[in-house]
């Protein structure tokens, strides 16, 4: 039975951490945390499982640049 570290050896990034969104966005790392905080609560209402100080690059995109 294969790991859960080798299932995901060769899947790229799915989400974004703080200090990536921070870079991105020429902003703190804490006011980062409190967008994907933002983020992470709206996912929760629409009924998606969600991590702390991450956020899924796909719904970064389509909430910043309008683009999925």
């Amino acid at each position: 039975m294969a790991s859960v570290s080798d299932a995901t050896a060769h899947m790229p990034d799915v989400f974004l951490s703080a200090k990536e969104v921070a870079d991105i966005l020429k902003i703190s790392k804490p006011f980062a945390y409190k967008i994907i905080r933002e983020m992470n609560e709206q996912l929760e209402k629409e009924g998606f499982l969600t991590i702390s100080g991450r956020i899924s690059k796909k719904y970064f995109n389509e909430k910043f640049y309008g683009v999925s």
